[in-house]
């Protein structure tokens, strides 16, 4: 019985631990886009300034930061 309490609990929480502060990902999505962006320099240096917080963060621990940093990084260079 507890191994299948157990078992069910992993199934419910792993993909929430899964997908919260995917900032590799993020930073993987950025690096993939920026090459070929249109972007002005001021925007091009932005979401590069961005990207680079985004990883201090991360490194940092600081999650939620990262998070914020690499959307708006995202948001910038127009991916969803």
């Amino acid at each position: 019985m507890f191994r299948a309490i157990v078992t069910a609990l992993f199934v419910l929480l792993a993909p929430a631990v899964a997908f919260a502060h995917n900032c590799p990902a993020l930073m993987a999505q950025i690096d993939a886009a920026l090459p070929e962006a249109t972007l002005s320099d001021e925007d091009r240096a932005l979401v590069e300034e961005l990207r680079a917080d985004g990883e201090a963060f991360h490194e940092a621990g600081e999650h939620d930061a990262s998070m914020a940093v690499l959307s708006e990084a995202m948001e910038i260079l127009g991916i969803e």
